[in-house]
């Protein structure tokens, strides 16, 4: 067995990252931002802001942030497009993105993370909502927290 060099394992390393980034991030991404163009275009996007607006007020935030949430819920790299699509069309500052952020992470893709990990632990289904709902608790906690740092 021939020993690899630190430029090897670095390379292979690298080769694997892109993989995962093209094929797993990317794609979530790209739909979150085509998704928000969807809602934007077709007004939704405003009447989610108006349904959500005094909820998400509570945290700091505009009423349109929710579909921050709820896209890092479905997929962190989706809940992360969606940020930067509302970013970029003005509906969220630095300010709101910074209170976003740890919310992104802390209750990120758990609809995924159901299919994956806990089902094929073989965690029962009735156990979920309490791991969800902690998981949405702490991301709650953090936004109001990060409503009076940022």
């Amino acid at each position: 067995m021939t020993q690899r060099t630190l430029a090897d394992v670095f390379v292979d390393g690298a080769r694997k990252g892109w993989n995962v980034g093209v094929n797993s991030i990317l794609p979530n991404v790209l739909m979150a931002y085509v998704l928000i163009q969807i809602l934007r275009v077709t007004g939704l996007l405003t009447i989610m802001g108006n349904v959500f607006g005094p909820v998400m007020a509570v945290f700091g935030l505009p009423g349109q942030a929710i579909a921050v949430l709820i896209g890092a819920w479905l997929s962190m790299g989706g809940g992360v497009g969606v940020a930067a699509s509302l970013f970029a069309s003005k509906v969220l500052t630095a300010t709101h993105a910074t209170i976003l952020l740890p919310a992104i992470f802390l209750m990120g893709s758990q609809v995924q993370y159901m299919g994956r990990l806990l089902g094929t632990a073989g965690v029962q289904s009735r156990y979920y909502p309490v791991m969800f709902g902690i998981c949405i608790l702490n991301a709650c906690i953090a936004m109001i927290i990060m409503r009076f740092f940022a």
